[in-house]
């Protein structure tokens, strides 16, 4: 068991490990070292978004509610728990009293 552990740990480290080591010494123009790092912002998106369609299937606006209350809080208080608290109380509350 220890040997499939160790052999998942080699194959998802070397993808992210090689990377880094082949490109510490290039330097990108600062176009796209400014595109790079908005990587990161645009697969979390990826990966957020549909979740947010599935939060309620039938009233998927519920879940659209939840992401822009999430997303003003965000932008006001620059933090990770008020937006998360603030979505997760939202859909519940649009869950449990309106539909």
């Amino acid at each position: 068991m220890i040997w499939v552990i160790f052999g998942m740990f080699i194959v998802t480290y070397i993808p992210r490990m090689l990377p880094m080591v082949l490109t510490k010494d290039i330097a990108f123009p600062p176009l796209l070292e400014r595109w790079l790092q908005y990587i990161p912002y645009a697969a979390l998106g990826a990966l957020i978004f549909p979740g947010v369609l599935e939060v309620d299937t039938e009233h998927k606006w519920i879940g659209l509610i939840g992401a822009v209350v999430a997303f003003g809080c965000a932008w006001m208080w620059k933090s990770i728990f008020v937006p998360l608290f603030t979505a997760v109380l939202t859909v519940f509350l649009l869950q449990t009293f309106i539909v």
